[in-house]
């Protein structure tokens, strides 16, 4: 089977990582059975990441009021005649693309990554021009159902994790290089949140649980990477909690694999969530975490099992689960381990593309 793919994210994290992911995943399992063609942004990292995987079609794609998009998309689709387009992302992909494939008479599916709520006239028409929808999430397919869009139009596959890229692994000297990297004495206990800087992912609420902890873990800092919108005010927030020197903030990093497997802690209080790469990524170099119940969450942390999970916006929740991981080492490592077990099992890029390519035949074999 010939599948089109469009993706319209530039950097290759997120959803056009996973999207490389998956055209990786179906070319090494069903190998002659699966030809992949995708469509994405001129000068964008995936569209030479994925040359190895795919016929890559690189063309302008500059949103939901590029009208051209359609026309440009039908070209590709009349010369490599597939047999299913799947859109992976928004900004203009889910608009053009799904008209693109009808007028040319191609089944359509799409990739829901978020949580985001939309008006039920909304979820029903925009979902109702694909053929499926595939969530990265249940907490995602909920959203969707609770709008309207019927049950046997919504299916789960989840996202993956690389899980030889981020492991247990600490090569010689990586210990070291951590520590000298963002200044940390070696007896440092290290809570780290992976998330852009924007209010729903928590980090206000990270820090002021955090402030109750400094003078019974006097060793512990908290590392706030990303950034955004609100990295200053939460600069100004840590310093007004006489947090300055207890609180790193290193910014966007492309080396996080490098620097999981050092980490004590990760806390992730979102207010929603699809589903959390960060969290896989964190899960699968065996760091346990502590989060919030909200979106996909849960399907990642087990409470009590490779972490603890507590209720939105629950500061005393956060800090007594925070508190019992800075205090025992044993139940730190044993939840970690538990943790990269979960995700072997459920959320490697073969079980990815298997749960996709299932979809795909489906729908054919229904057509």
């Amino acid at each position: 089977m010939k599948i089109l793919h469009i993706e319209a994210g530039k950097n290759l994290y997120g959803g056009a990582l996973q999207v490389l992911y998956l055209l990786g995943g179906l070319k090494r399992l069903f190998g002659d059975k699966v030809e992949n063609v995708l469509i994405c942004p001129t000068g964008c990292d995936l569209a030479s990441a994925a040359q190895e995987f795919a016929s890559v079609y690189a063309m302008e794609m500059k949103g939901d009021v590029d009208f051209g998009l359609k026309g440009r998309i039908q070209q590709v689709i009349r010369k490599e005649k597939p047999d299913l387009v799947h859109v992976h992302s928004r900004r203009g992909a889910d608009i053009w693309g799904p008209w693109a494939a009808r007028s040319e008479g191609v089944p359509v599916i799409c990739s829901r990554r978020v949580d985001n709520p939309e008006p039920d006239w909304l979820a029903k028409f925009k979902y109702g021009k694909f053929n499926k929808v595939i969530t990265i999430s249940k907490g995602i397919r909920e959203v969707l159902l609770s709008e309207g869009v019927p049950p046997d139009h919504v299916l789960c596959v989840h996202s993956a994790v690389d899980t030889e890229q981020y492991n247990l692994e600490k090569p010689d000297g990586d210990r070291e290089w951590f520590q000298k990297e963002f200044g940390l004495a070696e007896d440092t206990i290290t809570i780290a949140n992976f998330a852009q800087m924007i209010e729903r992912k928590g980090q206000e609420t990270l820090m002021e649980a955090f402030s109750t902890l400094v003078d019974e873990f006097p060793t512990a800092k908290l590392m706030l990477f990303g950034k955004g919108p609100k990295l200053e005010q939460y600069k100004a927030f840590a310093e007004q909690k006489g947090l300055k020197d207890k609180v790193i903030f290193p910014g966007f990093r492309n080396d996080i694999a490098r620097i999981l497997p050092h980490i004590d802690i990760v806390a992730h209080p979102a207010t929603m969530e699809g589903l959390g790469v960060a969290l896989l990524q964190s899960a699968a170099c065996g760091v346990p975490i502590v989060a919030t119940a909200a979106g996909g969450i849960p399907e990642i942390v087990q409470d009590g099992y490779n972490g603890f999970l507590v209720d939105v916006g629950d500061v005393t929740g956060l800090t007594n689960r925070l508190k019992l991981l800075l205090g025992d080492a044993p139940l730190r490592h044993a939840q970690g381990l538990a943790g990269r077990n979960k995700v072997l099992n459920e959320f490697s890029i073969d079980a990815m593309a298997s749960g996709n390519y299932q979809v795909y035949c489906d729908l054919l074999d229904h057509k």
